[in-house]
């Protein structure tokens, strides 16, 4: 196969073929490491783990949270309908129904990302650019999971064009483009990324009252197949919404006081992840797994994570000696618990293009996104959680972070030439 694509690459196409061109590059060095070789005098290295290869090593670093977020999209579901409520109660149904809601987001977000990807790299004449493979991989995990998908294809649309093709592509967008979609559904369309009803998949209200959704084709044929093995199915659906049941997030009802949330969540099941929540961001140990793998293959900076948690530790200890309120009085290690710290911190904060490239930079950097987002999640009622404007507002300042800390160095270094002349 390698033989019979050289020998097509060797085919310099006309203008009219350039998108067919485009398409083979993309193709062809995402299979292959680029052949390139190094021009010119002097020693040079080239290192085979390429911007492909880079951004591969981050889709995979995901995979656990997304086999957990598809079986809790499940879980959360049939919890909601009072069946199953055992975690690994009706596994099949759950990660079928997981699968269901995750597999047409996933598709959306990487159709229409790389597809606005391709046409600008068609239209430069070049290659087509790898970074969207990471963000394509991480806008689904930072949804929920009943978000419509033509609102999910406008925020993507958004954030590609305006957040990082008009500032020149990969490597020169200023913001993180993932949390920028985001941003963009939680300011446009409020209503469907914040409340107690949009985190809990398959749920219909209506006068008041809930109802889980009527089963369409895709889980009747997993219900064709679990028939055959005598497995149980999904049945018709449109049963009523189990009494007990509430789609608040252990962060909506924090405002109350500690109490109220261990009423509804103990903390195990915050830790591992077995709540309503963004699709990916709510298994802590997952998250941490994949943290270490970037750690360990030297593409996420240890830096930047352990910052962001002295900064949090900081901030939420700070609240607790004030103690103005309940959510200031939660005790501060139970901050990480809840909400979305752990995936914030080990696949957004780190983000190579948008975080200080300095290592000292990298340590003020971190710490400010730590406290800000224990502020914002603390002091405003309205947004119970802070790590995407935090860390959105210090990629605008990891910039001017680096300037400082490189102009200090300089002044420092001209002292000591200095002294050392004298």
């Amino acid at each position: 196969m390698s033989s019979f694509l050289d020998k097509i690459k060797k085919l310099e196409p006309p203008k009219e073929k350039r998108f067919l061109h485009t398409l083979y590059d993309g193709f062809f060095t995402f299979l292959y490491v680029p052949d390139h070789t190094t021009k010119g005098t002097g020693v040079h290295i080239l290192d085979r783990m390429d911007l492909k290869r880079t951004m591969v090593m981050v889709v995979l670093a995901l995979q656990l949270c997304y086999v957990f977020g598809t079986y809790n999209i499940g879980h959360q579901h049939f919890v909601a309908l009072g069946m199953h409520t055992s975690f690994m109660a009706g596994l099949h149904l759950k990660l079928a129904y997981g699968l269901i809601k995750l597999l047409p987001i996933f598709v959306v977000s990487m159709v229409v990302g790389l597809g606005i990807e391709f046409l600008y790299a068609a239209k430069k004449g070049h290659g087509i650019e790898e970074g969207y493979l990471v963000t394509g991989a991480l806008i689904p995990l930072i949804m929920p999971p009943d978000i419509p998908l033509w609102i999910l294809a406008m925020s993507i649309a958004f954030a590609v064009i305006l957040g990082k093709e008009a500032f020149g592509g990969t490597g020169m967008n200023v913001v993180n483009i993932a949390l920028l979609s985001r941003v963009f559904v939680f300011f446009a369309y409020p209503t469907t990324i914040s409340g107690d009803q949009c985190w809990v998949a398959g749920l219909e209200y209506a006068g008041g009252k809930g109802v889980g959704e009527t089963y369409g084709w895709a889980q009747h044929f997993f219900d064709w197949i679990f028939n055959g093995l005598g497995w149980a199915t999904f049945g018709e659906g449109g049963r009523a919404i189990a009494d007990a049941f509430t789609g608040a997030t252990p962060l909506g009802l924090a405002s109350q006081g500690w109490e109220k949330v261990t009423s509804v969540y103990s903390p195990m099941q915050m830790f591992w992840g077995a709540i309503p929540g963004s699709i990916g961001e709510t298994s802590k140990p997952l998250i941490i797994v994949g943290a270490l793998m970037l750690i360990a293959t030297g593409i996420a900076s240890w830096r930047i994570m352990l910052s962001c948690l002295i900064g949090a530790v900081f901030m939420a200890m700070a609240f607790n000696w004030w103690g103005f309120d309940a959510f200031m009085n939660i005790p501060w290690y139970y901050h990480f618990y809840m909400g979305s710290f752990w995936f914030a911190v080990a696949f957004m904060a780190t983000d190579p293009v948008t975080a200080s490239s300095t290592n000292t930079g990298k340590w003020i950097y971190g710490f400010f996104i730590g406290a800000l987002g224990i502020v914002i999640r603390v002091m405003n009622p309205a947004y119970p959680e802070g790590w995407m404007l935090a860390i959105l507002f210090m990629n605008v300042f990891a910039p001017l972070i680096d300037h400082f800390v490189v102009e200090s160095n300089i002044k420092r270094r001209q002292k000591i030439s200095a002294a050392a002349g004298n």
